[in-house]
């Protein structure tokens, strides 16, 4: 059950970030960047990253370029220690 709610914010969160790049280059509204990160931040730092390199978006900004990374190691940190949890219990 848990893989799927992962796989499903990543997607989720690849889906905003290439929205937001096309509002961008269409010069509408825009999807803020904190709703950006937060939706990186709760489990979809994969998606955002996939995003940013094929959609070529907010690459250049340190927030997202260090931040996002940043988050996909927390990530796996509490994946790796939460399966290791389980299997020892």
């Amino acid at each position: 059950m848990l893989i799927y709610i992962f796989l499903m914010m990543n997607v989720l969160t690849f889906v905003v970030f290439g929205l937001d790049k096309w509002k961008a280059r269409r010069g509408r509204w825009r999807v803020p960047e904190a709703t950006l990160l937060a939706l990186a931040a709760l489990g979809g730092s994969v998606g955002a990253w996939l995003a940013m390199q094929l959609f070529r978006h907010k690459t250049q900004k340190k927030k997202f370029r260090y931040g996002v990374p940043v988050m996909f190691v927390l990530q796996l940190v509490v994946v790796v220690l939460s399966v290791n949890v389980l299997i020892l219990h």
